[in-house]
């Protein structure tokens, strides 16, 4: 990653953190438990790269800052509560996430499931608020959207296929379809809500989409690739589950070096979908180049 990059995540993630500091419940009262393992679960950890991209999509064009990182936050939320039940023992068992003891073995299964329930419903909380600069009608839409990004059409759709995937010989078309579903979705969200909140033409709406669908697909594939390269120190999260449990990857079918052929395609396609925006786009495409080739 180069140094300039680095310094942007750094800045995005720190800017996100507080704004999710001020939108977490704070632990008083009989639900303190619950409030706690919110804030474990949401705060001090994680790339934030979902949350870059609304970030760099909005200044992109032009969205005031306090209307970026509310849309950051709420994306964070939402990828908090799916990794919370994404651990559990009903689904991956894991035992790591962001280099500590996930939630439910820092708490126990009942807080983690609750805690993931509330981290969902306070993401459309916060969109639908009208404490900051987003008109009513904008507001809905981006509720509707990410309802629909992470919902049965969507992300917890692309969980669902996941699991019923364990074991069986999908084809690499199969494969990419899953992985919209379960990672592309939210990604995609990102990007297009950015259009969505300014307004944007229908030219950067499909630009963006576009870019989110490659991005999304990009992210994925390297995540498939570290799982089987890298080990738990390195992740800070459980390595090496997807081959034990039979994932249908595309690491799996086509192997190392055609994943990383396939996925050097998708950084590509990402840079060619923002031509339109020209220099504008500078991060979000050193952010497509990072993803390449990330080891962690």
């Amino acid at each position: 990653m180069s140094a300039g990059l680095e310094r942007r995540l750094w800045a995005v993630a720190a800017e996100v953190e507080a704004e999710l500091d001020a939108l977490l419940p704070q632990p008083r009262g009989p639900a303190a438990r619950l409030a706690e393992a919110m804030r474990y679960a949401a705060l001090g950890g994680g790339k934030r790269l979902r949350a870059a991209l609304v970030v760099f999509a909005g200044e992109m064009l032009g969205l005031a800052a306090p209307a970026r990182l509310r849309v950051a936050a709420a994306v964070e939320l939402i990828h908090a509560y799916s990794l919370v039940h994404d651990d559990l023992p009903a689904m991956d068992d894991a035992r790591l996430r962001r280099g500590r003891a996930t939630v439910h073995r820092a708490f126990d299964e009942a807080t983690a499931v609750l805690a993931g329930d509330a981290l969902q419903t306070l993401a459309f909380e916060v969109l639908a608020r009208d404490d900051w600069p987003a008109a009513a009608e904008r507001r809905v839409l981006l509720v509707r959207e990410l309802a629909r990004a992470a919902g049965a059409a969507g992300m917890c759709g692309g969980q669902m296929w996941d699991l019923l995937a364990e074991g069986a010989a999908l084809a690499e078309e199969d494969i990419l379809a899953l992985e919209r579903l379960k990672t592309g979705a939210l990604i995609g969200f990102c990007t297009t809500s950015a259009a969505l909140l300014a307004g944007a033409g229908e030219e950067a709406k499909r630009a963006l989409g576009a870019f989110g669908e490659a991005f999304g697909l990009l992210y994925q594939l390297t995540d498939d690739l570290l799982d089987r390269t890298q080990d738990a120190a390195k992740l800070g999260k459980d390595a090496g589950r997807d081959a034990e449990r039979a994932k249908a990857t595309l690491p799996a079918l086509l192997g190392i070096e055609q994943t990383r052929r396939r996925a050097r395609a998708l950084r590509l396609a990402a840079e060619e979908a923002l031509s339109p925006f020209g220099e504008s786009a500078l991060w979000l495409r050193r952010l497509a180049a990072y993803v390449e080739t990330r080891s962690a």
